[in-house]
């Protein structure tokens, strides 16, 4: 099982992975509602290299850039929930609105995100491809998101499920 990591300790294992040669794979994201479309993501990041290192956006982080009203689930659910996949090796936080600080620290020798991005839209890419690390794309699985399982939520419960919950 992975685990949550400080950028300190992500620092130290990233210099150990390098020593043994592991080809580091960073990728990042809210990861809020765990569903398939993510669980697959995350072993398609995984098979890009020996080793997975997810930063997760903290809650500060997320409402910032979603809004007021996300994350639904907390940080530190949505850190320990990725960590129990298999494809996830650690999870470190961060609380800027994007990761650029944390990929200069690990420095991966692969960056991961979905195809919704363009390349030159990719946070990271130039600091990761000056050093010598590529940036790859993984098509997303069609129908799967946590806003989508939200407006299913509100369609189902909110006006008659409300009334079901409350009396």
């Amino acid at each position: 099982m992975g685990k949550v990591v400080t950028w300190d300790d992500l620092k130290e294992l990233r210099e150990g992975w390098k020593r043994e040669r592991k080809i580091v794979v960073f990728t990042n994201g809210v990861f809020d509602i765990l569903h398939r479309g993510h669980c697959e993501y995350l072993e398609r990041a995984r098979a890009q290299g020996d080793v997975l290192v997810v930063g997760l956006n903290a809650d500060d982080s997320v409402r910032r850039i979603k809004g007021e009203k996300k994350p639904i689930v907390p940080e530190e659910d949505r850190a320990f929930i990725l960590t129990r996949l298999r494809s996830v090796d650690v999870v470190c936080l961060f609380h800027e609105d994007t990761p650029e600080r944390l990929i200069a620290n690990v420095l991966p020798d692969v960056l991961v995100k979905g195809a919704d991005y363009k390349p030159a839209e990719i946070v990271g890419r130039e600091t990761v491809e000056r050093n010598g690390g590529k940036v790859v794309t993984i098509p997303l699985t069609p129908n799967k998101s946590s806003t989508g399982i939200i407006e299913t939520i509100l369609e189902r419960y909110c006006a008659e499920g409300a009334k079901r919950y409350t009396t």
